[in-house]
This record gives C-alpha cells, structure tokens and sequence, in this order.
C-alpha cells in the first residue's frame, strides 16, 4: 500500500489533476470537455497542473479543418528551451470544492500561421503532454495520426523520427454542453482511456492561485501552438514526482479482484450492450481499459484490492465518450411494432450518463 504522505497529496489533487494522474500511472491518454465558453481557462489550467503538479512539459495545438498532417507533426515538438506560461484569464468561475470526481460519485484563432519549420532532433523533442484542442474539428487524416502516434509512441517529421518519451500523455481538450457530447473519430476515441467533462461551476483550481502573472508569459490567443517545459514551475519540485507516479502504476498492478467483483464488472458490461439506448461504444478497448482503471483506482483508496465502489466509479470514466445513442428509428423494438414517436419519447433527453447510471442501478453489486 502506498504510504500516508502520498495518499494525501493525491487525495488533496483537483478532478483535473486526478485524471492526468490515472493516465500516468497506466500510461494511457484522456478526452477532457468543457463549455465553450471557459476552453481558454481549461487549457490554461491544464497547463498548470502538468507543470506544477507533475513538472512536464506540454504542448497546446490548436486544431481546425485546415490543419494539416505536417502541421499536426510540427506543433509536437518543443525546444528545450521555452519560456513559462500562463497569466490569469478573466473567469466568473471559482472553484466549489465539491465531492472529488474520482472519490466519490459524479453529484485562438484556427486561420493563424504556424510555427517556423520543425528544428532538428538535436534541439526539440516531443512533450510529455498534449494539448489537442478542438481536436475533432481537425481533418480525419490528423485525428488517425495522433491514434498512431499514440499506438506507436513515434510520429515522422520531414526531417527526422520523432520518440515520445516516457511519461507521455496526450488530451483532446474539446467544446461540450455535457461529457457524453465530446468524440473524436471512432478509432482514436475508443483508444483513450477515460473522459472528463469539466463542470465550469467546479472552478479552476490552480488559476485561482495564480491570479497574478506576467503577461508576457502566456502565448497570444492568436497563436496556434503554446509550448511550456517543466522548468517554467517554480523552483521547488513538482508535487507528484515520477518515482511515486512509478510506485503507484506498480500497485494498481498488484490489486486483487475476487471473482464476485470480475463478475459484477462483466454484468455492467452485458447490461451496457444490450441497453435498448445503446447503439455502440462498449468494444473489447473498453473493457481492458474498465478493468485497467479498477485496479488504478484501489491503491489511491487505500486498499489493495477492488471494490463494487470502485467498479461502479471506472465505469462511469471508461464509457462517458464512448457510448454513442441509438436513433429512435432504429430501437431494436421498432422491430416488432413499435411507434417512433414513442420510442423518442422514450429516449428523448436520455445521455451516456443516465444510460451507465440506469444499468449500475439495474445490475446487483456483490456484498
């Protein structure tokens, strides 16, 4: 089990930091949305957390449908020298310390010019964390590149091969009324490993802390690519360092789940698929990545084992962006005579979210 001093610095991170977190220990990647209205001040958050929190550095593209594959490729890469980011945005939001997302249940300018041609291996490498805003605006021949980059850890630029390094994370950071709205192409989308609709009411943790900056810092909103390293962060160390992020990946691996629990999770999954609202989203990807995050879940709770709890809690981040609703049209009862106008009356205002809440209530949670 973990030791107390980590425990509760992780149990005293934001939602935002705790699903950057979760996608480090299991090296996997993330879809995070928001109202449009306050992208700007998402993006300037996560900026923070990656470089205060973790001391990585991170890249922001600015996706839209003139971008371009060689642009996609360009806007990876950061120099190792980079100035810091960041100064407060004006927001109306403050942050509401509610129940933590991952403790307990849920209660630019796309015309600018890019950046100069791609530096050479010798003085830039890919950063640990991409921002991809509005990353479903791009073309689709963008969105299959950054899935290969995220199968292979590699992507081709003009000039050389490109190796994304160890602690490697990569966000589409989208615009979304709710969290079951935000989707990628089908491919990429099933490949990340959780979703996070950021609620603007919830606030911006580290923004408010960060209230006065020097405005020369942040990239220009007409700006394509911001960039940042870890070294804009203040001299003192990040606050989850790469040892204990090691540490933690190490005993989601030695989690136990009894059979009863393996069960419970594969009757979530029965019940997913044949939820009459469902017309696709629960693949084999999800189901690894369901029980992947179980187990990742457990050593932050203290235990070394997973729970019901827990597994309600994963199903709930694994098929937010996943689960894609069925037209009304084509209900499988429609086969046998049934109404349209009834089935829309059935389904009307019905999202992923009530659909996994709907089966965590209908499937029985062993004692």
């Amino acid at each position: 089990m973990a030791d107390d001093a980590l425990l509760d610095k992780v149990h005293a991170l934001s939602d935002l930091e705790l699903a950057l977190l979760l996608c480090l220990i299991s090296r996997e990647h993330c879809l995070v949305s928001t109202p449009s209205e306050v992208i700007e001040d998402l993006l300037q958050e996560l900026q923070l957390v990656a470089t205060k929190t973790f001391g990585l550095s991170w890249v922001v593209i600015d996706c839209s449908p003139s971008t371009t594959l060689e642009d996609f490729a360009a806007a990876l890469l950061i120099p190792h020298q980079q100035p810091s980011p960041h100064s407060r945005s004006d927001s109306p939001f403050r942050r509401n310390r509610a129940d933590s997302y991952f403790v307990s249940r849920p209660s630019s300018n796309p015309s600018a010019p890019l950046s100069p041609p791609i530096p050479g291996p010798s003085s830039s490498q890919i950063a640990n964390v991409i921002f991809a805003k509005n990353l479903d605006r791009a073309p689709q021949a963008v969105q299959i590149q950054a899935l290969e980059l995220l199968r292979t850890r590699r992507i081709f630029t003009r000039t050389s091969v490109q190796t994304a390094p160890k602690q490697f994370v990569f966000i589409p950071v989208l615009e979304a009324a709710s969290g079951g709205e935000a989707h990628v192409t089908a491919h990429l989308n099933d490949f990340l490993y959780i979703a996070y609709w950021h609620n603007p009411d919830d606030g911006f943790v580290n923004l408010d802390e960060h209230d006065v900056g020097d405005g020369a810092d942040t990239a220009s909103t007409g700006s394509v690519v911001k960039r940042g390293t870890g070294d804009d962060a203040s001299a003192s160390s990040p606050l989850i360092l790469e040892t204990e992020i090691s540490h933690l990946g190490t005993l989601s691996q030695q989690a136990q789940v009894d059979i009863d629990v393996v069960r419970y999770q594969m009757n979530i999954i029965t019940f997913l698929r044949m939820h009459r609202a469902v017309a696709s989203g629960i693949t084999p990807t999800a189901t690894k990545h369901f029980a992947q995050l179980m187990r990742c879940l457990a050593p932050l709770h203290r235990s070394d084992y997973v729970t019901p709890a827990l597994v309600g809690l994963a199903a709930r981040k694994v098929y937010l962006h996943r689960i894609h609703l069925t037209p009304p049209e084509k209900e499988r009862s429609m086969q046998w005579g049934s109404r349209v106008e009834a089935v829309e009356a059935l389904l009307e205002d019905i999202g992923p979210e009530d659909i996994v809440e709907d089966v965590l209530g209908m499937v029985t949670a062993p004692l």
